[in-house]
C-alpha cells in the first residue's frame, strides 16, 4: 500500500467515525481489569521515573481500593510488584491528567460504531481537590468512592435506558457552540446533561440520589472532556497498525514523558521528555508551581479538536494564555499546516464554516517544525496542590523526528 493510499484510510477512520455513550461501569467489568492494577495516563512510566504528583495519585487510588491502609504500605506494594502499574491506553482507556484508573472506578464506555471499538474513561470528578490533578486527602478518596457507589450506578442506569447518547453530533453542536472540547465544554456538558436528566428521572425514583447526581452533572463545566477523550480512544484505536501511514493516532503524556504512535508503526511509543506549559495561573500560584505537562487529553487534539479547534473558540484562547480571536484564528491556521486534512463534522463559524484541522502527518511536523500545540490544565508539582492553572503545551519534536526514522527504517527493509 502507498503512503497516500494509507493515509487517506487512516483520515477516513479518523473522520468517519461514530462515538456514541452506551453504558457506565466499574472498570473491572468494562474493561476486565485485574485487580491490584492501576492505570496511569501517558506512554509507560517506571515507578521510579513518576512524578510526585504522578505517585501521590497512585497511592491515594491503593489507598481508595483499601489495598493499604497508608501512603507507605501503599508505596511498599508497588515497589515490591504486588500492585500494577501501566497505562490507560493499553486497557483501551484513558485518563485526564494522572488519568487513574482502578478496577472499581466507574468509566464511561464509548462505542465507535462504524468500526466497532469502544473507548474507556472515568467519570470527571468536578472541581477542587481531585484526584486527577494529584490530590490525594480523605476528600478525595470520599468523592471516588461516591462516584463509585451512587453516581456511576446511576449514571449507567440512565444510558443504558435507551440505544446510546450520538456524541458526534453533540460534540459538533458545541464546537458551533463555542467550545473546544479540551479547556472548554461547557456547552457539550450542559447538551449532555439535557440528553441524560429525562433518562435519570425515568430509571430512579429516588429524588435524592437523582438530586445529587444532576446537581453534580450541572455543576461541572468540565463534564464532558473525559467523554471527549473516550471519543478519540474509540476513534483512533481502529487505525493502529494501517500499514505505510504517517499520520499520529495517540499523543499521551505523564508528567514525565511525551509520547505518541502512529498508525503504521503500531503499539510503538516514541518517547521524548515532556515540555512545561505555558498559561495563566490562578491567585497565589506561578509557573514555579507548576509540574510538567501531563494527561491523556492529548487524544482531542489528536482527532483535530482542543488547541486545533481554537478558532471554534476564541473564549478557550484567552483562558489559555494565547491571545483573543486572531490569535485562536492563527493556532487553527498553524495546526492545518501538519494535518493531512479537514474534519467532515466538526466546523467552525468563525472560519466560514472549514472543518477543523485532522490528520497529523509526521512527515509534516518535521518538515515544517511546527510542533502539535495542546490545551491543557496544569496541576501543581507538590502532591496535593491540585490544579493551579490553565495553559497550552507544545509536543518535544524529538518524538516526530524518532518515528519518522523508524517509518524510513521500516520502509527501506
Amino acid at each position: 500500500m502507498s503512503i497516500k493510499t494509507a493515509n487517506q484510510t487512516v483520515l477516513e477512520r479518523l473522520t468517519g467515525a461514530q462515538p456514541f455513550l452506551v453504558d457506565c461501569r466499574p472498570a473491572r467489568e468494562a474493561l476486565g481489569l485485574p485487580d491490584r492494577t492501576v492505570c496511569h495516563a501517558g506512554p509507560p512510566l517506571p515507578w521510579d521515573r513518576a512524578c510526585p504528583t504522578v505517585q501521590a495519585a497512585i497511592l491515594c487510588a491503593i489507598r481508595y481500593e483499601n489495598w493499604a491502609p497508608d501512603d507507605a504500605e501503599a508505596r511498599r506494594l508497588v515497589e515490591r510488584g504486588e500492585v500494577a502499574i501501566g497505562p490507560c491506553h493499553d486497557r483501551g482507556a484513558v485518563g485526564p491528567m494522572t488519568g487513574i484508573i482502578t478496577p472499581s472506578m466507574p468509566v464511561f464506555v464509548v462505542e465507535n460504531r462504524a468500526h466497532g471499538s469502544r473507548g474507556h474513561v472515568a467519570i470527571n470528578e468536578g472541581l477542587g481537590k481531585v484526584l486527577r490533578f494529584g490530590a490525594n486527602d480523605d476528600s478525595v478518596v470520599e468523592r471516588l468512592r461516591w462516584l463509585a457507589t451512587e453516581a456511576g450506578p446511576v449514571l449507567g442506569e440512565a444510558i443504558r435506558a435507551g440505544d446510546g447518547i450520538d456524541l458526534r453530533s453533540l460534540m459538533a453542536q458545541a464546537l458551533r457552540m463555542g467550545d473546544d472540547m479540551h479547556q472548554r465544554n461547557m456547552a457539550a456538558s450542559c447538551l449532555l446533561a439535557r440528553a441524560l436528566m429525562g433518562r435519570l428521572a425515568r430509571v430512579r425514583t429516588e429524588t435524592g440520589a437523582i438530586a445529587r447526581v444532576a446537581d453534580f452533572v450541572a455543576g461541572n463545566d468540565q463534564f464532558f472532556l473525559n467523554l471527549a477523550m473516550a471519543v478519540g480512544k474509540a476513534t483512533t484505536d481502529p487505525c493502529l497498525g494501517v500499514a505505510d501511514s504517517t499520520l499520529v493516532v495517540t499523543m499521551a503524556r505523564n508528567g514525565t514523558d511525551f509520547g505518541i504512535r502512529v498508525a503504521g508503526l503500531g503499539d510503538r511509543w516514541f518517547t521524548a521528555p515532556v515540555e512545561m506549559p505555558i498559561g495563566l495561573y490562578f491567585p497565589g500560584f506561578s509557573q514555579d508551581d507548576a509540574n510538567p505537562d501531563m494527561g491523556d487529553s492529548a487524544i482531542v487534539e489528536t482527532i483535530g479538536l482542543g488547541a486545533f479547534a481554537m478558532a471554534a473558540s476564541p473564549a478557550v484562547a484567552r483562558f489559555v494564555g494565547a491571545g483573543g480571536l486572531q490569535d485562536a484564528i492563527r493556532n487553527t491556521e498553524e495546526m492545518a499546516e501538519i494535518c493531512l486534512g479537514e474534519h467532515p463534522h466538526f466546523r467552525m463559524p468563525t472560519m466560514d464554516e472549514r472543518g477543523t484541522p485532522v490528520g497529523i502527518d509526521i512527515r509534516k511536523v518535521v518538515e515544517t517544525g511546527i510542533a502539535p500545540m495542546i490545551n491543557t490544565g496544569i496541576a501543581g508539582k507538590v502532591p496535593g496542590t491540585g490544579q493551579v492553572g490553565a495553559g497550552v503545551a507544545r509536543a518535544p519534536l524529538g518524538c516526530f523526528v524518532q518515528a519518522l526514522q523508524a517509518f524510513a527504517t521500516r520502509k527501506a527493509s
